[in-house]
């Protein structure tokens, strides 16, 4: 493996999308491939400089400022074949886009994965000067997917993530015979890290608090379609729930029922059924919207063949 060098300085002006973020982030996202220690080192040693001063990891970044940054040596390795982006586009502005993720794809690279749906976006539009994750879905959950163009709408959205103001709902098919017409699941999730180093959930007392609302949509002798209205945003939260309830997602291969999941295997139902079906949300200009994914075809054939 040979190395590469950037033999200048690179001087940088930021500009109003870049304002507000930490310049170790900044940096993290400039010097793909670099280790982070790395880049705290050439921060602390005072190489990277911010309007001809020193700065500290944690300073903002400012609409003007001048960044110097060093010559960087890094390793040069092949980068990996990024195939063109050719996904269904559900609404695009100057400061969104809105993509109808299809199942069995990563919303972004990393964990043995070379590259997501963001690495294939930003490869398609070279001259985009911002693009970034508002939310992150599964890799096989299929559905509305954010992104945002401006870091303005990026912090504006995530500020209404994080006050709960935004709604998601999913469409999921569990194993079972669903009951109730309507019901609000509050149980506290854990995350944890097994022996094999494998990322599980689990309902815990002393984990995060944690709220799903459930709507009957059909119910059927072996399977039910329900819609579930994410009130908090954990992870795994929808799948851990219904697993808990009794009542997991067909398909899934952490917390589903094995046996049902390779009898549909075998009868060519190969995806876990959950949907993220509609995104909810004030416009960073202000208006109000919905984006909505229809429920995938797949679904309703799953239903069919069950009765």
């Amino acid at each position: 493996m040979s190395e590469a060098c950037k033999d200048s300085v690179t001087r940088q002006t930021v500009n109003e999308d870049e304002a507000g973020q930490r310049i170790d982030n900044y940096l993290f996202s400039r010097l793909r491939g670099v280790p982070k220690s790395h880049v705290y080192r050439i921060l602390r040693s005072g190489e990277v400089r911010v309007n001809s001063k020193r700065v500290e990891a944690t300073y903002r970044l400012k609409s003007g400022d001048l960044l110097r940054i060093p010559p960087i040596r890094l390793a040069e390795k092949a980068a990996p074949h990024i195939p063109k982006f050719d996904m269904p586009i559900l609404y695009e502005d100057d400061c969104l886009v809105a993509i109808d993720k299809p199942e069995g794809i990563a919303v972004h690279g990393g964990s043995g994965v070379s590259f997501g749906v963001i690495e294939q976006l930003r490869a398609s539009r070279i001259d985009a000067r911002f693009i970034e994750l508002v939310h992150r879905l599964d890799r096989d959950t299929s559905g509305v997917l954010l992104l945002a163009k401006k870091r303005s709408a990026l912090i504006e959205l995530h500020r209404q993530i994080r006050e709960g103001q935004v709604g998601k709902f999913y469409f999921a098919v569990v194993a079972g015979k669903w009951q109730n017409q309507k019901q609000d699941v509050r149980f506290p999730l854990h995350k944890h890290v097994t022996e094999s180093g494998e990322r599980r959930v689990s309902v815990k007392e002393e984990g995060l608090p944690s709220r799903t609302v459930f709507s009957l949509v059909e119910r059927g002798e072996k399977v039910s379609l329900l819609e579930a209205n994410l009130k908090t945003g954990r992870t795994h939260q929808i799948r851990v729930h219904l697993a808990h309830l009794g009542f997991p997602i067909v398909g899934d291969d952490k917390y589903g029922d094995f046996s049902l999941n390779r009898e549909m295997t075998k009868s060519g139902f190969r995806r876990m059924y959950l949907h993220a079906a509609k995104f909810c949300f004030t416009h960073p200009e202000g208006q109000s919207m919905c984006i909505e994914s229809p429920l995938p075809e797949a679904f309703m054939k799953l239903m069919d063949y069950m009765k």
